[in-house]
């Protein structure tokens, strides 16, 4: 009889260390990959398509929905390529709101990659560790916008509203004594700004403590180094950006080579890896959480002492206060004009790439001056990491697929789109 020696098996969507809607057909030889054929497409929303039947600020909102894990850098790309193209000036108070929120943004991003990661390693306690300073964060979010997730926070030329001076408080119930409610509200009882400061005096501990889980354990790095090796030169000529890449050993990161909004004002630093492995991929995600600690901390002090505008005064293109709308006829045509028609841009182009949590993350818009996007590109870095699964793959075990999907930090809303 004839021995079939190599057989196909698809891994995913439906498996849970897929990440989502990624279909994976592996071709085996027993258990080593000899070939991982990623197909994408099952999240596909149109999201480039539905931009150019929207006017300029109601693609915001979309924007959230692409990498739904880093919702406000999503949203600041776009809302940069847009700023660009009018020339507008941003506030200096909304550029350190927006990067205090960036920032947030990627710790958010990368404990949900490394409660994941660890889960789909075999490793389950830090899944419950990283979401319980998610919490945390998300109650920023929704402090600050309304919203836990799609937060629609940032606008063409600052953001939709100042910091807020309280913030949400846990309330009694027949669950909770009064004391166990004042110990929750202890740290809720100031503003935003309170509140996020106490967390980044809180913050390294936690870090400490995954690291105290991951960092020497045997198991992990059993699992992890080693595996999915890519070199410099590969990572460059794959498109890598952000931790990939500098996983691999090489210094590049947009905040520092290319610094937009107030980033050159800031002092951080930018990890790298050695070896290019699963495990130095994890190690520079690590210290890039404990480096946005730092880049919070100096927006919080920064932001107590310096109070001021957070919105344009140019009216073609931000809302008119509430006070001025209902009391000014010239401020309620701008209001209703802005909200109807939206704003116009002359014919042009631009392109801004800013330092997502997962890399560069870009958006690409043409204008033809009308109200809303001739063309609208979205360059998505998971795309371009998704492509080296196969190399990344090649002569490892199926468990192993496993651990290089979970390096790869790959959300398929972007991918897709």
């Amino acid at each position: 009889m004839a021995e079939i020696k190599n057989y196909t098996l698809n891994f995913g969507p439906q498996h849970p260390a897929a990440h989502g809607v990624l279909r994976l057909v592996l071709e085996l030889d027993g258990e080593v990959i000899q070939r991982a054929d990623p197909h994408i497409g099952l999240l596909h929303r149109a999201t480039e398509k539905l931009a150019e039947q929207k006017t300029f600020i109601q693609s915001v909102p979309y924007m959230d929905r692409l990498d739904y894990v880093s919702m406000m850098c999503n949203e600041h790309a776009y809302v940069m390529t847009i700023e660009k193209m009018l020339g507008l000036e941003v506030p200096l108070r909304a550029q350190y709101i927006r990067v205090m929120f960036d920032e947030i943004t990627r710790l958010l991003n990368h404990l949900m990659w490394l409660g994941a990661h660890a889960l789909d390693v075999g490793a389950m306690a830090v899944f419950l560790y990283a979401f319980r300073e998610r919490e945390d964060l998300m109650d920023c979010y929704e402090a600050v916008s309304g919203a836990r997730m799609h937060a629609a926070y940032y606008r063409p030329g600052g953001v939709y509203r100042d910091l807020p001076d309280t913030m949400p408080q846990y309330e009694a119930s027949h669950l909770r004594n009064a004391k166990t409610m004042q110990a929750l509200n202890n740290n809720r009882s100031g503003s935003l700004l309170d509140f996020i400061e106490d967390f980044t005096v809180r913050f390294p501990t936690y870090v400490d403590e995954y690291e105290t889980l991951l960092t020497d354990n045997r198991i992990w790095k059993q699992r992890l180094v080693g595996v999915g090796v890519v070199s410099p030169e590969r990572a460059k000529a794959m498109g890598f950006t952000g931790a990939m890449l500098r996983g691999s050993g090489v210094e590049w990161d947009l905040r520092k080579k290319q610094p937009y909004e107030v980033y050159d004002l800031l002092d951080f630093d930018i990890p790298v890896g050695v070896n290019g492995d699963c495990y130095d991929r994890y190690l520079v995600r690590i210290e890039e959480m404990r480096q946005s600690n730092r880049i919070i901390k100096q927006c919080v002090e920064w932001l107590r002492n310096n109070p001021g505008s957070v919105m344009s005064d140019n009216h073609k293109v931000a809302a008119p206060s509430r006070l001025g709308m209902k009391s000014n006829m010239e401020e309620l045509i701008h209001h209703f004009k802005l909200f109807s028609e939206g704003f116009h841009i002359p014919a042009s182009e631009a392109y801004v790439g800013i330092e997502h949590p997962k890399g560069e993350f870009g958006i690409y818009m043409v204008s033809d001056g009308a109200n809303k996007p001739y063309r609208l590109k979205i360059r998505a870095p998971g795309y371009a990491h998704l492509q080296s699964l196969n190399e990344m793959a090649k002569g490892h075990m199926i468990a192993d697929a496993v651990t290089i999907i979970g390096t790869q930090d790959v959300v398929f809303g972007e991918i897709d789109r």
